[in-house]
């Protein structure tokens, strides 16, 4: 073990990778609905096939978290599955644009490789920042993570958005370029054998005993865990709002707004721009205030915004103002919440794996959250389909609201409990 020390360098070069993972997840769930609309028409069975994308995330992305725990190479544990993860899922996201121009069956192949060589890596990739961090710095750590990929949504929202009117293959080649950048910056600086990661041996022994990663998950369901599964619960719902949003958000600002597509995209930036704003001083805050409490606050403001954002025609009725305007101030202050939340989360879950159990603990996380990304488009879809589009941010509303009483719940259990490592961990 090492000691309470942290290198902000370092942490910065692993902030360059969940810069160009979130880069390429920002356009894709941004504009991979536009793309299949140019095939099919129902926002629900588009939605359904964006969820649909997640399953294999689903499925593999545990195992892996946890497969890079026990994994011993001279290159250390993590980066094996950078190098092989990375570089395909580049490649698979420039070719992306050409498939789309050709058949439905030829895209939807393209994309499911592009997703599975995106799994390879995404767990191992975000387990670097608490191999790197003491458990008492990982919400301020977390932040800096947090600045970078909010760079990386913005820069997907603004400035890719911008070349994907010139021409539509150009973001994805961009993206693709800057991906094999950050992979190459990640090998050269990453340590092979991080301070505050240890194999996992004893606590995984279960899960080497059954042979599967099915054991680990059951102790989930054990009464001693039940705190830690209400927090993943939390998780789940509120990654159906916003995940939800994120994928039918241009659905919704291009077809019941009027907007064109790269407006819509430069729109949602808004989100991401308040995000990259606060990330830091929302990690500041969980540091001095604690993880659940910070994002209880966000749980609280985030569906409030989600809310208002129909209710604009009548808004701008009553309080001049054109409602592209009002709808950026919302999400700006959207984003503000949502730092709050987001900051928090994966810190939170990281703990509770202690030193031995990071991998598998980042891959619950994923588990949860991307479990709600295979229901939230297709969920919400249904809902805008028969409701209406701005059913969208009343559906959100109600997961950020189903998920706060969960946080609630897993705080007080896990706080009680013996196991517990301390949300308010400083």
């Amino acid at each position: 073990m090492g000691t309470n020390r942290i290198s902000y360098g370092k942490i910065a070069v692993i902030g360059c990778g969940f810069f160009a993972l979130t880069l390429i997840w920002t356009f894709y769930n941004a504009y991979m609905p536009l793309i299949l609309g140019d095939f099919i028409e129902s926002r629900a069975i588009r939605g359904g096939i964006m969820g649909l994308d997640n399953v294999l995330a689903v499925l593999l992305i545990p195992i892996i978290g946890a497969w890079s725990d026990r994994v011993k190479t001279p290159l250390g544990n993590r980066l094996p599955f950078l190098i092989v993860g990375m570089p395909l899922a580049a490649l698979f996201f420039m070719l992306i644009p050409y498939s789309a121009k050709s058949m439905l069956w030829l895209l939807l192949l393209v994309d499911i490789l592009f997703l599975l060589a995106m799994t390879i890596y995404r767990a191992p990739v975000i387990a670097l920042m608490p191999d790197h961090t003491p458990p008492q710095k990982r919400s301020s750590a977390n932040g800096i993570i947090n600045v970078m990929g909010g760079i990386g949504a913005i820069i997907a929202l603004f400035g890719l958005s911008q070349l994907y009117r010139l021409n539509s293959a150009y973001p994805f080649l961009v993206a693709g370029g800057l991906l094999l950048l950050s992979f190459m910056l990640l090998y050269l600086v990453v340590d092979r054998k991080p301070p505050y990661a240890e194999t996992s041996s004893d606590d995984m022994a279960g899960m080497k005993k059954d042979g599967s990663y099915i054991h680990g998950l059951k102790t989930l369901f054990v009464p001693s865990f039940r705190g830690e599964l209400f927090i993943l619960l939390a998780i789940f719902f509120y990654f159906i709002g916003y995940a939800g949003v994120e994928a039918q958000f241009t659905v919704y600002a291009v077809e019941y707004l009027g907007m064109e597509e790269s407006t819509a995209g430069v729109t949602l930036g808004f989100f991401s721009l308040s995000f990259v704003l606060f990330a830091i001083p929302a990690g500041l805050i969980g540091n001095k205030w604690g993880k659940t409490p910070a994002m209880l606050i966000g749980l609280v403001g985030l569906p409030l915004i989600f809310i208002c954002i129909p209710l604009i025609p009548f808004i701008t009725s009553i309080w001049p103002m054109a409602d592209t305007v009002l709808l950026q101030i919302l999400l700006l202050t959207g984003g503000l919440f949502w730092a709050f939340i987001n900051v928090q989360a994966y810190p939170l879950v990281a703990d509770l794996g202690g030193t031995k159990k990071i991998g598998y603990f980042t891959g619950l996380y994923y588990l949860f959250s991307m479990a709600s990304s295979i229901v939230a488009p297709g969920f919400l879809g249904l809902l805008m389909d028969i409701f209406s589009h701005p059913a969208l941010f009343y559906g959100a509303a109600v997961s950020f609201i189903i998920a706060f009483g969960f946080l609630k719940a897993g705080s007080y259990l896990t706080r009680s409990g013996s196991r517990y490592v301390s949300s308010q961990a400083k």
